[in-house]
């Protein structure tokens, strides 16, 4: 008989880095707990990383890889990995990141024990090839007017509620979202009335290093721009003292990269503090 599956990760990747696809999978088979399933959906990878995913779910039968021979991004891949989903809780998670061996533990207990809540997630150290080297504080309970800087969810950080998922839609396949897929997503639950937290543990690590900075581009800049007037008019936080959130894409794209990285690292490391948890050997 199948063991009943509670959550079901989901992951979509596309020429992975060896290192950190390893990393990633360990810090998910190290899970305090065990009732999970992990949807690897390899969108499109070349073959020699096709063979490096399906080497990396070989280390644990509870890894599923799925595989299209087109990359069709992010949104859709999710949407492909939610279809095959026999878990109730949905839990996020990218090829080059890394979860506490608790996180998936504490979220199904928030989410147990809050009914009032469709998704949680948390604060997250930031890391490098180097190390940690900073901390990224989340708002506890997010209101609207936390939109308007950034998305007030770390993404991959974040477990919902299943049927909050399908009963919004999923995520928007659309190329003027490409790359911003989550931060339309929480605006589109948050305006359908849903709730979500952030648990104030970091229970994450999230990569961020100068090459992922340098993958912003100003494209980018302008798809998220036209989100924001759009999802904040929405939301019904769009007036005269909020359009320059708008804006702010364009702003900080202006910037140059090298600049961006260093401000960013400068603020963020003196937040990083006593904020650490014990994560093992993770």
């Amino acid at each position: 008989m199948k063991k009943q599956v509670e959550i079901s990760i989901i992951t979509g990747v596309y020429n992975p880095q060896p290192g950190p696809l390893l990393g990633a999978v360990q810090s998910m088979i190290r899970q305090s707990c065990e009732d999970w399933e992990w949807i690897l959906y390899d969108d499109g990878s070349n073959e020699e990383y096709a063979v490096l995913i399906r080497r990396a779910a070989a280390l644990d039968g509870r890894i599923l890889v799925f595989r299209n021979s087109q990359n069709h991004g992010l949104a859709y891949a999710l949407n492909e990995c939610l279809r095959c989903a026999d878990g109730r809780y949905i839990a996020r998670m990218d090829a080059d990141d890394l979860s506490a061996p608790d996180r998936l533990s504490k979220q199904r207990r928030f989410l147990d024990n809050h009914p009032q809540y469709q998704w949680v997630g948390s604060n997250a150290e930031l890391f490098d090839g180097s190390g940690v080297w900073g901390f990224q504080k989340m708002p506890e309970i997010p209101q609207r007017k936390d939109f308007l800087f950034n998305s007030p969810y770390i993404h991959p950080s974040v477990m919902f509620r299943k049927e909050t998922l399908l009963k919004n839609g999923g995520y928007r396949v659309s190329p003027k979202y490409r790359l911003c897929e989550d931060y339309e997503l929480f605006m589109r639950l948050h305006r359908n009335g849903g709730r979500g937290y952030n648990l104030q543990q970091p229970l994450f690590r999230y990569r961020e290093d100068y090459e992922s900075q340098k993958k912003r581009n100003y494209r980018r800049r302008v798809r998220e721009t036209s989100l924001r007037y759009h999802g904040f008019r929405e939301l019904g936080i769009l007036n005269r003292n909020t359009f320059p959130y708008v804006l702010k894409p364009l702003l900080v794209g202006a910037v140059p990269v090298p600049v961006h990285h260093y401000i960013r690292r400068r603020t963020k490391r003196k937040k990083a503090g006593d904020h650490s948890m014990e994560w093992g050997n993770v």
